[in-house]
């Protein structure tokens, strides 16, 4: 079975994600990558196939376009417009709204009718325009979600409380910007909740951290791409392998028609359900500020 996965971008986003697959066991068979700049493609395809002979998985690497991408199972999308330092993802949405229109049109046209990955910030934002322009079913059409955000919260109180972050379980959830949030109702550690292992100063430091660690990467080094690179790899190896793992990927919520980082169960076919998680009267707030958030975006989009 082939199991064949498009890379659109292969700026420092996409060849980390290339890298990570390689690099790691994966269900994934064909890899290819495209870009703007065909050189740049071929020369991350030429480097990653460099890996193979030593690599933990095999799988076929090449470069090519958007004709390529008809029997692909996954594409997932990096293109655009990058970050720059003091700019935020929100400031990126009219620059990438417009490479996506024609892009995703150029994808479809190919025969594609498999998952739509969305990596590219404003993520949220651009996840809901390629289900849009796709005209996809929404569980086809997910985005990267705060699931890179989660890890950060989830490290960062693993290193406070002095415990592997695997065995930390708790979610950032809502835009994949400035108005997400922990959800802290629901976090716990080996069953403890932990409101009960953290104070709430401790939280609100904590929860500032893995909202904001991204300006404090691209200040010092200009972009953010190991952090990402992995959970892109996470998402698509929960995809292919039909894990059906709960994850805080971008999906759509019927009642509010936006796409959010919301915990939801993942498998082969894209999203098999967001997850009807109660929230405090304070997160439910919280919810709702960064849903304003996005939907403001999407308006000033479909305004322009």
């Amino acid at each position: 079975m082939s199991n064949k996965v498009m890379i659109v971008g292969t700026g420092n986003v996409g060849a980390s994600i290339g890298y990570c697959l390689v690099n790691q066991r994966t269900a994934v068979t064909d890899l290819v990558l495209t870009d703007i700049i065909a050189e740049d493609a071929e020369g991350e395809a030429m480097d990653l196939r460099d890996t193979l002979a030593v690599s933990p998985s095999f799988m076929k690497i090449k470069s090519g376009t958007y004709q390529d991408a008809g029997d692909c199972d996954i594409i997932v999308i990096t293109a655009g417009a990058p970050q720059k330092p003091g700019e935020t993802r929100m400031d990126l949405l009219k620059k990438n709204s417009a490479i996506f229109n024609d892009m995703i049109k150029e994808i479809m046209a190919s025969g594609f009718s498999g998952i739509f990955l969305v990596v590219t910030n404003p993520m949220d934002v651009m996840t809901y325009l390629t289900w849009r322009y796709s005209g996809l079913p929404q569980e086809q059409v997910i985005g990267s979600g705060t699931v890179l955000d989660s890890a950060r919260l989830r490290y960062r109180i693993s290193e406070r409380l002095g415990v592997a972050p695997k065995s930390v379980h708790a979610f950032q959830i809502g835009e994949h910007g400035d108005t997400e949030f922990a959800l802290w109702s629901s976090a716990s550690m080996g069953g403890v909740p932990l409101t009960n292992l953290l104070n709430a100063k401790e939280r609100q430091e904590i929860e500032d951290f893995a909202r904001k660690e991204a300006y404090e990467i691209i200040n010092k080094k200009g972009a953010t791409y190991y952090g990402i690179g992995a959970c892109v790899t996470k998402i698509i190896n929960c995809i292919l392998g039909d894990e059906r793992r709960v994850m805080t990927v971008s999906s759509y919520d019927d009642f509010t028609d936006v796409y959010n980082g919301f915990p939801a169960i993942l498998g082969r076919n894209g999203i098999v359900r967001r997850l009807d998680v109660k929230l405090t009267e304070e997160e439910g707030i919280k919810l709702q500020k960064s849903t304003n958030a996005i939907k403001k975006a999407i308006s000033e989009t479909e305004a322009a």
